[in-house]
């Protein structure tokens, strides 16, 4: 059956320092199409059905290469997936795996017998009677030969043009992801992990698309060489969080990039293996009437995110509303922001100022009213509020309750305007009014 199939083949040594597997590779491209099958030591992917997912046949090429470039592999297109083997096997030059850049028979002809694995066995026998091509093994009497040859010779070329169907056995994907790579060289620092981590981030994004998940933690961990000293211990890991589920190479490295800076290896590393620690469904929606692709910059989330991975995250703290009805508690500060969650919307009788005093502010009475740069004039109220039974000013055998049973009141001042105040209740001789707020 003609469609339109990728073929992904791995790169051994040199071309590529730290090959990858196959299994690893195909998982990788099960974010395009859940079509995706290992075809001998390649994967191979029919995307037909995918492409106006990804806005069509040319972004998607375009995205394929990205991807097989930063992780050590060719690709080759072509109507079969067997063709697109042979290419990508033997393709060079700009076109040179692209299989629909003429017919397809003009286009396998010409590639030599190793091209297609079930040919290239024979590849000694052929090149005696004058076969140096596919297109010269064609012109042999088919059935001279199935009577010479074994059968799967004849099935891999029929289907490589396209004459037979071929049958694959779909990979699935894994629950979880967990990946290995051995570099290239022992590495001495934790910055130059990097390098051969991004490779792992590249998969484990693939994994995360193909899941419709993001990730709110990864852990890259190392193993030290075997010549250790014995204190460095087997090795290390990290754990990098996000404050949002993202799926974003880029901000992936960037982040981790901020932690290896400040970690120490205590001895060189040889391996390397990353995991999705964290995940959480991912919205795929957009409420912007600007392209993604045309916004500038990073969002406040992922700017947050890199400045409290350099200083640390008690140096980046964000303000969290609490169920609280006390003013002066509604509000908290947190350094950890992926754990904010929505709290309940609490109602209240009166308007909340604008502004409150750090401590409220005592009025002086006269003839039992307060008085506030001229006497106030209670407009709505009483609001109550009672609670706070079980908070305390600290942790230690001083700390005091700081529970409250206040009557609030909006108040006019001829002279400050709109005001918020309260009165102490059973508070005995400290039965008082107090400011609490302004309105703007």
């Amino acid at each position: 059956m003609l469609g339109h199939w990728a073929a992904l083949l791995p790169l051994p040594l040199p071309a590529s320092p730290s090959p990858i597997d196959a299994v690893s590779l195909g998982t990788w491209a099960l974010q395009f199409t859940p079509r995706v099958a290992l075809l001998e030591d390649s994967v191979v992917a029919e995307v037909t059905g995918c492409a106006r997912l990804f806005g069509g046949m040319a972004l998607l090429h375009h995205r394929v290469h990205a991807g097989a470039d930063e992780l050590g592999a060719r690709v080759a297109w072509a109507p079969t997936a067997t063709a697109a083997l042979a290419l990508a096997r033997h393709g060079t030059g700009p076109s040179g795996g692209d299989g629909f850049r003429a017919p397809l028979a003009q286009i396998l002809d010409g590639l030599p017998l190793h091209a297609i694995a079930a040919v290239g066995l024979h590849q000694a026998t052929l090149a005696r009677v004058g076969c140096r091509t596919l297109g010269d093994v064609r012109k042999l009497p088919r059935g001279g030969l199935s009577r010479r040859f074994d059968k799967a010779l004849l099935r891999a070329l029929d289907q490589a043009y396209g004459l037979q169907p071929e049958v694959h056995a779909w990979i699935t994907l894994p629950e979880t992801f967990h990946a290995r790579l051995e570099l290239m060289s022992r590495v001495e620092t934790a910055p130059a992990l990097l390098f051969g981590a991004r490779r792992l981030l590249v998969q484990m994004a693939g994994w995360l698309v193909a899941r419709r998940l993001g990730a709110t933690a990864f852990t890259l961990r190392w193993c030290h060489d075997v010549m250790r000293a014995k204190d460095a211990g087997t090795g290390g890991e990290i754990t990098v969080r996000t404050a949002q589920p993202t799926q974003n190479v880029d901000h992936f490295s960037r982040l981790l990039a901020e932690h290896l800076a400040k970690v120490p290896l205590l001895a060189p590393a040889g391996d390397i293996e990353l995991l999705a620690s964290e995940v959480a469904p991912v919205i795929e929606e957009s409420r912007s009437l600007i392209p993604e692709t045309l916004r500038k910059g990073a969002d406040t989330d992922r700017a947050l995110e890199r400045i409290q991975a350099r200083l640390g995250d008690a140096c980046v703290q964000r303000p969290v509303l609490c169920a609280d009805h006390r003013l002066e508690w509604m509000q908290c500060w947190d350094s950890d922001g992926a754990r904010r969650t929505r709290t309940p919307e609490a109602r209240y009788a009166l308007p909340l100022p604008t502004w409150i005093l750090d401590e409220p502010l005592r009025l002086i009475e006269r003839d039992n009213r307060p008085h506030y740069q001229g006497p106030l004039q209670l407009l709505l109220g009483p609001d109550r509020v009672e609670g706070g039974w079980w908070h305390r000013s600290s942790t230690g055998e001083d700390a005091l309750p700081l529970n409250v049973q206040r009557d609030y009141w909006l108040a006019r001042s001829p002279h400050a305007g709109v005001l918020w105040v309260f009165q102490q209740r059973l508070a005995r001789d400290q039965t008082a009014w107090f400011l609490h707020g302004h309105f703007a």
